[in-house]
């Protein structure tokens, strides 16, 4: 029996339905929740939740995955780089950057910048190798420009769909996973058990601790214990994965700003607030503050940039590239707006 094809979706937004959009905006708060707890505070019989969450994750419009702590996959901070292209040469530029496993996000732009990417430092690999002589030598790039994150206040995990209202919010909040036990340093101070659960919840955070101790041949408890150590000491978060341009938000723009050193802190905490914000960092480099945000489209990104922005105190100058076509995210090649799977390589094996 062959997989029936799924149908072209071009860009544009598809999940429509307000159940299937509640469902989003849930998982984005409690993404382990179970099913009939969801279908509860969604006031939706539990056959429909699980109907619906089923076929948003068969045609690869959602994915419940796991965010690794960075301190057990990369050996430094990331870097955020701009390149310019020559003519006519960015998709073939930005085809070649997908062979790097190193690059987290990867976007074709408009603007200062022909494409923007962000490149972390995975283990075993030279990051000053690759931003001053591997990227630069590709065929087709004029010049690249690269600086170094210093902090980031806002995550892409972070951003969610405001339909919750507080008493769904706080039910969810309920099932979260709350970080409780100490820390790994290193992806060594992790048992063979503990390391093969990590994996498998990097690639499906809604795992169960039955299905995990199937796939793993140990007891539930033991995988249930596993899970439990790796969720709670924060070694991987869980976290919904879905392009923006899925649910109404396909405009995506890369807002560079010149701020005064006294203004940073407040002017990184009013932007990590902003509803679009899906990245917000402090950068070391020709700029000290870059937003990285999602949009419905040109009106709101104006209104963005006159109203919120000009309302920053110390903000001097602004470059903004407006992404023309997103290529991944966190580690995931996009097709359109469907999500593909981990790009291999990200979490190093044991030794």
């Amino acid at each position: 029996m062959t997989a029936e094809p799924l149908p072209d979706l071009g860009d544009a937004a598809v999940i429509t339905d307000p159940v299937d959009l509640d469902i989003v905006a849930a998982l984005q708060i409690a993404p382990r929740v179970p099913a009939t707890t969801l279908a509860e505070i969604l006031d939706q019989p539990t056959t429909t939740v699980t109907r619906r969450l089923k076929r948003l994750q068969r045609e690869r419009l959602v994915r419940v995955i796991g965010r690794f702590a960075w301190p057990l996959i990369t050996s430094g901070n990331p870097m955020q780089m701009w390149i310019r292209c020559q003519p006519g040469r960015s998709y073939e530029v930005a085809a070649r950057l997908k062979e790097f496993p190193e690059i987290q996000f990867l976007v074709v732009t408009s603007g200062s910048a022909d494409i923007y990417a962000d490149l972390f430092p995975l283990l075993g690999s030279d990051a000053n190798e690759l931003i001053s002589r591997r990227i630069p030598s590709i065929p087709g790039i004029a010049s690249a420009q690269s600086q170094l994150v210093l902090k980031s206040p806002r995550v892409g995990q972070s951003w969610r769909l405001a339909r919750m209202d507080t008493n769904q919010t706080e039910a969810l909040e309920a099932f979260s996973d709350p970080v409780v036990l100490p820390a790994f340093s290193r992806i060594e101070d992790l048992n063979d058990l503990e390391y093969r659960t990590l994996r498998e919840l990097g690639s499906n955070a809604r795992i169960s601790a039955a299905e995990l101790a199937r796939k793993l041949s140990v007891s539930n408890s033991t995988a249930y214990r596993s899970m439990q150590t790796v969720l709670g000491s924060g070694a991987i978060s869980p976290r919904v994965e879905l392009e923006p341009a899925a649910v109404g938000f396909p405009l995506n723009a890369i807002i560079s700003l010149q701020v005064d050193p006294s203004a940073i802190p407040p002017v990184l905490d009013d932007l990590s607030r902003h509803p679009s914000a899906r990245m917000v960092s402090m950068v070391a480099g020709s700029t000290s503050v870059i937003h990285n945000g999602v949009f419905t489209g040109p009106a709101e990104l104006a209104a963005f940039i006159t109203e919120d922005i000009g309302a920053l105190r110390g903000v001097h100058s602004m470059d903004i590239c407006v992404g023309m076509s997103v290529l991944r995210r966190y580690w995931m090649d996009r097709d359109g707006i469907r999500v593909g799977e981990q790009v291999p390589g990200v979490l190093r094996p044991r030794p």
